[in-house]
């Protein structure tokens, strides 16, 4: 039986996606990324000399400034910025530049619900703007288990308050790396049954767990097919939207 949510998608349908680069010009690169009406703008600035205090200078540093549409950051959005910041450098290959400080700062424009992934989403896709090396591109997609134990995919803010538990996916894009030459045998994290992150909330079981990273991992193509289309040299007018 096929359930219909209440925006007419099937459990499986992802909102209509959309991705935009170079967005701002003082940045050293910049992306907006859109899920239905929940849109993401992220900004990057470096890398800067100078590693944060703590880091390792043998490594580039990474920091993380998340910026929401309205009032304080908060408990949630600190827990935002280190899933973010820990994302990112599992992608990047911060022996290249070492001693350096390379600043993330995403800017909320409306959530509307799965906003991490969005938001990892429109990073990643700042990063290879700012012609920053990466082992492999990445794509976040949000799973929730509805009380009943139905999977849906991509909830908007309405399912989101509904569910009983979601989940958090990061998938490599294993097929296309962002690598200057020299980079192309350098070691990186390995990455544990082809998941970068995951980040769960609610009461999920074991099973409801595996369901939620199968039904990812097969809507992690498509995401990352739309996210190639968008990386593939445009001039910096040009908009790419998939429905």
């Amino acid at each position: 039986m096929e359930i219909e949510r209440p925006d007419g998608r099937s459990p499986n349908q992802l909102r209509p996606l959309a991705c935009s680069r170079s967005v701002l010009h003082r940045a050293h690169g910049s992306a907006t990324w859109a899920q239905g009406d929940t849109k993401v703008v992220a900004a990057i600035y470096g890398p800067k000399s100078g590693t944060r205090k703590n880091e390792n200078p043998e490594k580039a540093s990474i920091e993380v400034v998340w910026k929401p549409k309205i009032g304080q950051i908060g408990k949630a959005e600190r827990e935002y910025e280190m899933i973010l910041k820990r994302t990112l450098e599992s992608i990047c290959i911060r022996s290249i530049y070492p001693n350096t400080t390379t600043s993330v700062i995403v800017q909320v424009i409306h959530d509307d619900g799965a906003l991490l992934p969005c938001a990892i989403n429109a990073a990643c896709a700042a990063f290879v703007d700012a012609g920053i090396p990466l082992r492999h591109l990445a794509v976040a997609i949000c799973c929730s288990v509805a009380d009943d134990g139905y999977i849906f995919l991509d909830p908007n803010k309405q399912e989101e308050e509904k569910m009983k538990a979601f989940s958090y996916l990061v998938f490599p894009n294993l097929n296309v790396s962002v690598l200057p030459e020299r980079s192309s045998q350098e070691g990186g994290e390995p990455t544990a049954h082809g998941i970068i992150t995951s980040v769960t909330h609610g009461a999920m079981s074991v099973d409801d767990y595996l369901h939620c990273l199968e039904r990812g991992r097969a809507v992690s193509a498509r995401l990352s097919e739309f996210l190639r289309k968008n990386l593939e040299p445009k001039s910096s007018s040009e908009s790419s939207r998939a429905g």
